[in-house]
């Protein structure tokens, strides 16, 4: 179907204010420009208890967020944010992650992993696997349940969920889902959504070859399941996966690829394409209203996945 007219609107309208590609200014400038995000990604919902603490990471104490939609709650995710693996903060999700504590009553913990360039791979992999163990190491601290444990992410979040659920699985740590919200998990620029879908979308491709080299800075980690998780040779035995694309975004084909790839081994896996929508749109209730609705999409297959 054609773009969204919502979505159509948010595109000219960012065109016009002329903003520099990733590639085109310092990463202080860009990182500057990401400030008004969180006006586009809608009202937090209200919730029990939202706080804020630091937790040990391997190389620095790591700032989390904790989204209680009750006192405690059997489900819980721990969210990896997107953003290149170079850019946004916890902020920005306030929005969406409260509507999704609210509709699938889980508890979420979102780290603001180190970023690249600055903190290249595997830095902020190894900091999202160790929130990970910091929640299955202190649930009764936090009120959890880990038998309804699962990791979730955005784009680069993606990228780092899906590859903290392959070492979860490689280290017998049992997740029960895993959500993936348009992912980055391989390294091939020329599927039919990258070049279709090159420019004039939001995210670029050349923009996503750009943010790779910040994250990989060489050809070193290329074949590295926990940094481009398409590599990995198996996929059996992994979480069951709920996976979410945007029609026209340029990360579409690597979304359709690795639900091949998890199906193909046996994983439980639930696709949607949102038709209209572009790389982005989860996260932005203020745009679109396909934002709320993938939300809750998610948050009912959670919900599904862990009764």
């Amino acid at each position: 179907m054609p773009l969204a007219p919502e979505i159509k609107s948010f595109l000219e309208t960012a065109a016009a204010a002329g903003l520099p590609q990733v590639w085109e200014a310092p990463i202080d400038v860009i990182r500057r420009n990401t400030q008004s995000r969180p006006a586009l990604a809608g009202t937090p919902e209200p919730l029990f208890e939202v706080t804020n603490r630091f937790i040990p990471g391997p190389t620095a104490d790591l700032p989390i967020r904790i989204y209680r939609p009750s006192k405690i709650s059997d489900r819980t995710i721990v969210y990896f944010h997107g953003g290149g693996w170079v850019l946004n903060f916890l902020d920005i999700y306030d929005a969406s992650l409260s509507r999704l504590a609210n509709k699938s009553g889980a508890t979420i913990i979102s780290v603001n992993y180190q970023k690249a360039p600055e903190h290249p791979f595997p830095i902020p992999f190894d900091d999202c696997y160790a929130t990970l163990l910091w929640v299955a190491q202190n649930a009764a601290e936090l009120g959890v349940d880990i038998s309804k444990l699962g990791v979730a992410g955005d784009s680069a979040g993606a990228n780092l969920a899906s590859a903290v659920a392959l070492k979860a699985r490689d280290n017998a740590i049992a997740l029960a889902f895993q959500l993936l919200i348009y992912p980055c998990n391989g390294l091939d620029f020329q599927t039919k959504s990258f070049l279709q879908n090159a420019s004039g979308y939001g995210l670029s491709t050349q923009a996503m070859q750009w943010f790779w080299q910040q994250y990989l800075q060489g050809d070193a980690h290329n074949e590295n399941p926990y940094a481009v998780p398409m590599q990995a040779r198996d996929f059996s035995r992994l979480a069951p996966a709920i996976v979410i694309t945007a029609e026209y975004d340029p990360l579409l084909s690597d979304g359709e690829k690795y639900v091949e790839l998890l199906t193909r081994d046996g994983v439980d896996v639930t696709y949607k394409c949102y038709e209209g929508m572009i790389h982005g749109f989860f996260t932005n209730m203020a745009i679109t209203p396909a934002a709320a609705h993938a939300i809750d999409f998610s948050a009912a297959e959670i919900v599904r996945l862990t009764p």
